[in-house]
């Protein structure tokens, strides 16, 4: 159930150049699941709209959140500034995240499924909570992520849960190139991806798939993240209920679809 709820920062830390790694302790928490977001309140009273970050981790007691997030404008500037003991506005929990029960259900009692996590750039924090909440349920998980130089955040963590690879736009770690580079390099064997990262890797993640399934977390700039303003649509291959046409709004009924559904 979706709720505003003031939230108690626990710590922040920079990983990286405009890279910051939030943790917030919150009741959220004990719906919050890999592939969901939440929307995060400036100070600003004139900034009506929360901004929409996905949820990068949930601790083992269920109690707060971690957010890991770029600057990208005023609003997360702003939140690079939190510091220990600052409050802070959430409304979540947003969205549908990865369907582990259908993840789980593509192996069998003898094999289980091989789930290839994609992320890319700052879809790469999603993708942890994730490869946690999959290994915890038996998946045999491998990582590839993607960044654009040897500022690797988060990737020392996906080793605790995964196979992890890397590849950088510049070739100063692992694979030059982007993930599918890396996937092709070695050689990694799949029954399903999963992934987060820009579109034009979604788009090629989908024809790379090749009639495997595979479930993508679309990114998209989001208005109202309750899906009353229709700021953020995708095609799709079912009329939505809402605006009864062949739309889905990502911040509602994504953002993870199964590539096969939408059209990007």
């Amino acid at each position: 159930m979706k709720r505003k709820t003031v939230g108690k920062v626990l710590s922040q830390k920079c990983l990286a150049p405009g890279i910051y790694d939030l943790e917030i302790a919150t009741c959220l928490a004990s719906d919050a699941a890999a592939g969901q977001f939440v929307g995060v309140y400036t100070k600003d009273a004139s900034a009506l709209l929360p901004r929409p970050i996905s949820i990068c981790g949930v601790s083992d007691d269920r109690k707060s959140i971690r957010l890991v997030y770029r600057i990208a404008g005023k609003g997360t500037d702003e939140f690079s500034r939190l510091k220990e003991g600052d409050e802070v506005t959430l409304l979540g929990v947003l969205g549908n995240g990865y369907d582990l029960d259908k993840i789980k259900s593509l192996g069998n009692n003898d094999t289980p499924v091989r789930a290839l996590l994609l992320g890319g750039g700052i879809g790469v924090p999603p993708m942890l909570e994730l490869s946690r909440e999959l290994a915890a349920a038996g998946v045999k998980v491998i990582s590839v992520m993607g960044y654009r130089n040897s500022d690797t955040f988060l990737l020392d963590e996906f080793k605790k849960y995964s196979d992890t690879y890397v590849a950088s736009e510049d070739g100063s770690v692992g694979t030059k190139g982007n993930v599918l580079d890396a996937v092709r390099e070695n050689t990694i064997e799949f029954d399903c991806i999963c992934a987060c990262g820009p579109l034009p890797m979604l788009r090629a993640i989908k024809e790379f798939a090749g009639g495997k399934p595979a479930f993508i977390s679309l990114e998209e700039r989001m208005a109202c993240g309750v899906g009353a303003c229709l700021g953020c649509v995708v095609k799709t291959r079912d009329i939505d209920h809402h605006s009864h046409v062949n739309n889905a709004r990502i911040c509602t009924d994504g953002p993870v679809f199964e590539a096969s559904e939408v059209e990007i």
